[in-house]
């Protein structure tokens, strides 16, 4: 463990920015540019040497986000549905996400949101992605 523990120390500095829980609003949109980057970087593949890194930027987002901002307990469509209501959207306006058909399938729960999608609706409601995973 002591051998772990000084590899880490070796390259903490240059890693600390990712890998610790943001405390101010500044360090936190650096890790949501950071998870944008991860995202486009490792897409849906599980198997991506980045994915842990994926899964770890995105937990300690979420951790700073249910500090600091109110969660709604949904699902990644609920919340879609939620933020739509609250800016007056309707369908129409989710033409980033496909044709009427795939949005109509995504907000009836019988397609999943993919990658591009995600970034698109996390750019498009100033949020992070990870609201809509």
């Amino acid at each position: 463990m002591i051998l772990e523990i000084e590899k880490v120390k070796n390259v903490w500095h240059d890693v600390k920015d990712i890998l610790s829980v943001p405390h101010t609003e500044k360090q936190y949109r650096k890790l949501v540019k950071v998870l944008d980057e991860l995202i486009d970087e490792v897409g849906n593949d599980e198997k991506h040497q980045l994915a842990p890194l994926l899964e770890t930027v995105g937990n300690l987002i979420e951790e700073y986000e249910n500090d600091h901002f109110i969660q709604p307990n949904a699902e990644p469509i609920e919340v879609l549905k939620f933020l739509m209501e609250e800016n007056n959207l309707t369908q129409k306006d989710l033409n980033i996400l496909g044709s009427q058909g795939v949005v109509s399938e995504i907000l009836n729960g019988k397609r999943d949101l993919n990658v591009r999608q995600i970034k698109a609706l996390a750019e498009k409601f100033r949020v992070s992605p990870s609201v809509f995973i």
